[in-house]
């Protein structure tokens, strides 16, 4: 049986490669990798982490370029790699364009897709946008519905999906974590281990513009108010982020701004930090089962696991609610204590084989 894996981004990449090898052991499938790179550099080095290289890519990345560019591009070019390939199934995970047009190119050629990473929800189209419609998208034209955790079911079961059709899996980047986070992991940066770190990721689009300006005055108000405090900034390269934070930021005798990490470099952060801030799904899974607390730069979250087991506060792009809950953090050891619990409602750590499990199966009902 053929079957390809998608990836576009980063954090795709993460929760793909679990799954890609895991697969791979199978002898009866044969397994090929599509990169779309709608974000080239910090894709490819995810790939190189777990020794992954792409049979096809499509190389989409371009300056600037718009949601709709960006997704007619896509969709004529899946067309043409998924005409000549012809796969018995496709694979992609989470809410980017790129699955979202995969989903759609794999129903108008009728080839079943499987959507991992499914049934997360918010409810509302505008945060995150355009995730959330992405992610609906990808849920109607789905086969296979492979849901992190039950709430995910439960919000599939929802919008009619049949019960058949959903599998309770676990989320595959607990896979990842677990598959790095016991290494001695590298993090060559100056920090000042005398220091409580502070990790911050920000750069959600609904986040651009006034309310990124807000997060980072309340960086900036933490650490001018908390000497024995360090902070370590990955600044996303998005213009709409990197301008403004190297513009309020930079210079602070507290502040570390810096590229993107790797991955590897990225886990080792989150595992010296003493608090995170961010506004990335991705962080909301993987810092609690480090035993991190999390404030969430959003609104909204379809992660909602986390932040009724309290190990993740809500707190927006709001200057008040990320001064005083970080603050809290940092005075209150008991509250402290209480969020990093390590309690990790995402799975743990044998989502990939649950998916190979379902996919083999599928294969011995077809021969």
């Amino acid at each position: 049986m053929k079957i390809i894996c998608v990836a576009g981004t980063r954090p795709e990449a993460i929760k793909m490669a679990p799954v890609i090898l895991e697969l791979k052991k199978n002898p009866d499938f044969d397994v090929r990798v599509l990169a779309t790179a709608q974000h080239r550099q910090m894709l490819d080095q995810v790939f190189a982490v777990f020794n992954i290289i792409p049979d096809i890519d499509l190389d989409i990345m371009q300056p600037n370029q718009s949601l709709p560019i960006l997704t007619a591009r896509l969709l004529i070019k899946l067309d043409e790699v998924l005409q000549i390939e012809k796969p018995d199934v496709v694979l992609a995970q989470g809410d980017t364009t790129t699955v979202m047009t995969v989903a759609l190119a794999c129903f108008y050629l009728r080839i079943p897709f499987g959507h991992i990473e499914a049934g997360l929800r918010t409810w509302d189209m505008e945060n995150p946008f355009p995730e959330e419609m992405n992610r609906v998208i990808a849920g109607r034209l789905a086969k296979w519905h492979f849901a992190p955790t039950p709430s995910s079911r439960d919000n599939l079961l929802k919008e009619n999906v049949p019960a058949e059709k959903v599998w309770v899996t676990g989320n595959t980047v607990i896979d990842a974590l677990h598959s790095v986070s016991a290494k001695n992991l590298p993090l060559d940066l100056p920090l000042d281990e005398t220091k409580r770190l502070i990790l911050v990721t920000a750069h959600r689009r609904e986040n651009f513009g006034q309310p990124y300006r807000e997060i980072c005055r309340a960086v900036k108000h933490i650490a001018d108010n908390n000497p024995d405090v360090q902070i370590l900034y990955p600044v996303h390269p998005n213009p709409n982020i990197q301008a403004i934070a190297y513009k309020l930021l930079d210079k602070h005798p507290q502040i570390i701004l810096c590229p993107p990490l790797d991955y590897l470099p990225f886990v080792a952060a989150m595992q010296r930090a003493h608090i995170i801030l961010s506004d990335s799904g991705g962080v909301q899974e993987e810092a609690p089962a480090l035993a991190k607390p999390v404030l969430v730069l959003r609104c909204e979250t379809e992660r909602p696991e986390a932040v009724e087991a309290g190990v993740v506060k809500l707190v927006g792009p709001n200057f008040d609610a990320i001064v005083r809950e970080c603050q809290l953090l940092l005075d209150d050891d008991s509250a402290y204590r209480a969020v990093a619990r390590g309690v990790s409602p995402y799975g743990d750590g044998k989502a990939a084989d649950r998916i190979h499990q379902v996919l083999r199966e599928y294969a011995s009902q077809c021969d």
